[in-house]
């Protein structure tokens, strides 16, 4: 019999065949990948120095904006560096690290996406006690809630698939360490595996999304009551482009992971995965973020500080 030791690395085929795609790939994924830790670094820093942002809004989002580069950082980089150099191994710890940290991550943006549409809904529809609802306390349990729940959930699975025997083949189409693939290129019984991981992402991804849902639509029943027309079409704007990144987010993680045939291996399911990986973490940060008239007041005051210093030196 053999064991997982005749298997010591997985060859991920990657997103191109050809070395001018896979160039302008690397192009389009590393301005990407730059946007992303730009528009978060600055999330983090403008609402931990400026004492205006002080607010659970803010800490949601501080907390958010890390979530996002640390969820983008266990794809990209390897992603980036595979289509420079066209190499497409991966070790198996590598490999193993890599889904464990994906999929926590991933499920992690669900709570904390969920978590912050509560906020929103708290803020707009009961606004005289949204500061003794989400008071700190509150908003440490509800992040902490978020990552205890994502590991906990994640890690029974992500345990017992590295404990499965691998003999060959060792080749995967995607161009990271995707689940279901994995199992796939098991030389024993996955059906157990397969069915938890389908269970408990068929409770996590539509439980939160209604959440979500239901949040959005509580806080567009109380905008249609608001008597300004601008203040209505100013929120309705707000409104609209975060449920654009949801619908976005949650439809491609959907249809990825829990339609019927959902083993994978098509090349759709590269696609699908770059918009829940990579579009959306590149434009969450100036969604959810950087068009807030309070954030962009900070930026415009930092801006100005450090000009201001580094005119005097």
């Amino acid at each position: 019999s053999m064991n997982r030791t005749t298997i010591v690395e997985f060859v991920l085929l990657g997103l191109a065949n050809s070395r001018h795609l896979e160039i302008t790939l690397f192009l389009i994924l590393g301005i990407a990948y730059l946007l992303i830790l730009l528009g978060n670094i600055s999330v983090i820093t403008i609402t931990l120095t400026n004492n205006s942002l002080q607010n659970p809004m803010y800490y949601f989002l501080r907390n958010f904006a890390l979530l996002e580069i640390t969820f983008t950082s266990t794809v990209l980089p390897s992603t980036l560096y595979s289509l420079l150099t066209e190499r497409k191994t991966i070790s198996l710890p590598g490999c193993f690290l890599q889904m464990l940290l994906f999929y926590c991550l991933g499920t992690c943006t669900l709570f904390h996406m969920a978590v912050m549409s509560l906020d929103r809904y708290v803020a707009i529809c009961h606004p005289l006690h949204y500061t003794a609802i989400m008071n700190n306390r509150v908003c440490l349990q509800l992040i902490l809630s978020c990552w205890a729940l994502s590991f906990l959930s994640m890690f029974p699975p992500t345990i017992m698939t590295v404990q499965l025997p691998f003999c060959g083949p060792n080749v995967m189409n995607h161009f990271y360490c995707d689940a279901s693939l994995l199992l796939q290129l098991s030389c024993t019984d996955t059906g157990f595996i397969e069915g938890l991981m389908f269970i408990i992402l068929i409770i996590i991804l539509p439980g939160t999304l209604i959440v979500t849902a239901v949040s959005y639509g509580c806080i567009i029943v109380t905008i249609l009551h608001i008597p300004s027309s601008a203040g209505r079409r100013k929120a309705f704007s707000t409104c609209s482009a975060h449920l654009i990144v949801v619908t976005v987010f949650y439809s491609t993680c959907i249809y990825r992971y829990i339609r019927p045939e959902q083993r994978g291996g098509q090349d759709s399911d590269k696609v699908l995965s770059l918009f829940f990986s990579v579009l959306t973490q590149t434009l969450n940060p100036y969604i959810y973020s950087l068009r807030n008239r309070q954030v962009k007041q900070a930026l415009k005051e930092s801006i100005l500080k450090f000009s201001g210093s580094l005119r005097q030196t």
